[in-house]
C-alpha cells in the first residue's frame, strides 16, 4: 500500500511570511501551533514534505547554506516533538533571472519527485499553501490542494474531517 502525505508550503504556512523573503534563521519565526498541527498529521500516518520556492537564492539575497540552516532548525524542532519531515524540497530559481523552470511552483516537479522518491499516493495526499500557485502545483501532480490564509498556520486534520 502506498503512503499518504501532507505537502506544505513553508513561508506563510509553517513560519511567518514577512512579505518579501525569509533570508536567515534570525528571520525564521514558526507560526503558533504549526509544529503541533504537523505532528497531528504525522500521528495520523501522513508523511510530511515541505515544498517551497526560494527565488531569493537566484537574486543573491541569501545563500543555500542559509536555506539549509533554516531547514535543519525546523527538522530539529520537529524531531524534538517526536516526528520528522521527510524532506524539504526547494526551487532556487527566479523567472526573471533563470527563466521558467519545472520546479518553481506552480510547476509540479518537486511534488512529483517526492511522490516517486517516497512511494506516496497522490489520491491520499494533499497540499496546503497560502498562494494559488501552491494549489495549482498540487493539482498538476494529481493531489488535492488547499488554499489557506497566509500566516495562520496549517489546518488540523480534524478540521477537514480526517
Amino acid at each position: 500500500m502506498r503512503q499518504k502525505a501532507l505537502f506544505l508550503d513553508r513561508d506563510g504556512v509553517i513560519n511567518h511570511d514577512p512579505g518579501d523573503y525569509t533570508k536567515s534563521l534570525d528571520e525564521f519565526h514558526l507560526l503558533p501551533g504549526a509544529l503541533e498541527t504537523m505532528k497531528a498529521w504525522y500521528d495520523r500516518g501522513y508523511k510530511l514534505v515541505v515544498i517551497t520556492n526560494q527565488a531569493g537564492l537566484d537574486k543573491g539575497l541569501y545563500t543555500q547554506d542559509d536555506v539549509e540552516q533554516i531547514h535543519q532548525f525546523l527538522q530539529g524542532r520537529c524531531v524534538a516533538m517526536g516526528f520528522r519531515i521527510e524532506e524539504c524540497l526547494y526551487c532556487p530559481h527566479h523567472e526573471g533571472r533563470s527563466g521558467r523552470c519545472l520546479c518553481r511552483k506552480p510547476g509540479s516537479l518537486l511534488i512529483e519527485r517526492a511522490l516517486h522518491r517516497y512511494g506516496l499516493d497522490p489520491a491520499q495526499s494533499l497540499m496546503m499553501g497560502d498562494k494559488p500557485r501552491d494549489v495549482e502545483a498540487a493539482e498538476k501532480a494529481g493531489i488535492q490542494g488547499l488554499l489557506i490564509p497566509v500566516n495562520e498556520g496549517p489546518l488540523r486534520p480534524e478540521m477537514l474531517g480526517l
